[in-house]
């Protein structure tokens, strides 16, 4: 996809306005899907180094992972334009991220086997249900989030938070919080000396 024309479909997606199905920004997404598609295929088809990950995840980002990203395969995304990774992140087996609506990870957070990152809704009204309304997924320095967790779109994430196994979190977390259940719900919070 033209550089110009990524970057005019990232504008609109972070800028959260509804795509009408059908549109040109939605056929767009489509055409960006096609390309995602291909480089999460060779990430998940064979083994490769770390340093061949980082740049499988390089090329799916469109641009550079740091060096101490890391990530156990398989991993899924129908985007990959819109992720954005800070330092000594590590992403387990089998998450799905859709990061149309944007997705940042901050510096030391941990992602769990099987966690869904959301960002995109559906129009409620069945005359638009084709209609994507995007919005943004926040998550802070070092976070963990626990296997089978879901995200769901425009959440954001405190530093230092706990997401327990299994959570659909709806709703932002503070920092230095441990939330589960469904709807996630504060369990307690982290003393500084737990840290």
């Amino acid at each position: 996809m033209q550089p110009e024309r990524l970057q005019h479909f990232l504008s609109l997606m972070d800028k959260g306005e509804e795509v009408v199905g059908g549109s040109p920004a939605h056929l767009c997404m489509h055409e960006l899907s096609q390309e995602t598609l291909r480089i999460t295929m060779q990430i998940n088809s064979a083994y490769h180094t770390p340093e061949e990950l980082r740049a499988l995840f390089s090329e799916l980002f469109g641009k550079p992972v740091d060096e101490t990203f890391a990530c156990f395969p398989p991993f899924y995304t129908d985007c990959g334009k819109n992720i954005t990774i800070g330092k000594n992140v590590f992403i387990n087996a089998g998450c799905k991220f859709q990061d149309q609506g944007g997705i940042t990870i901050g510096d030391g957070s941990l992602i769990g086997h099987n966690v869904v990152l959301v960002t995109l809704n559906h129009s409620l009204l069945a005359s638009k249900r084709a209609n994507l309304i995007p919005a943004p997924i926040r998550i802070g320095k070092n976070v963990w989030i626990g296997a089978n967790a879901v995200v769901l779109p425009g959440v954001t994430i405190g530093d230092g938070a706990v997401i327990a196994a299994g959570a659909v979190v709806t709703k932002n977390v503070e920092a230095d919080t441990v939330v589960g259940g469904v709807p996630a719900k504060v369990i307690r919070r982290i003393a500084q000396q737990e840290c």
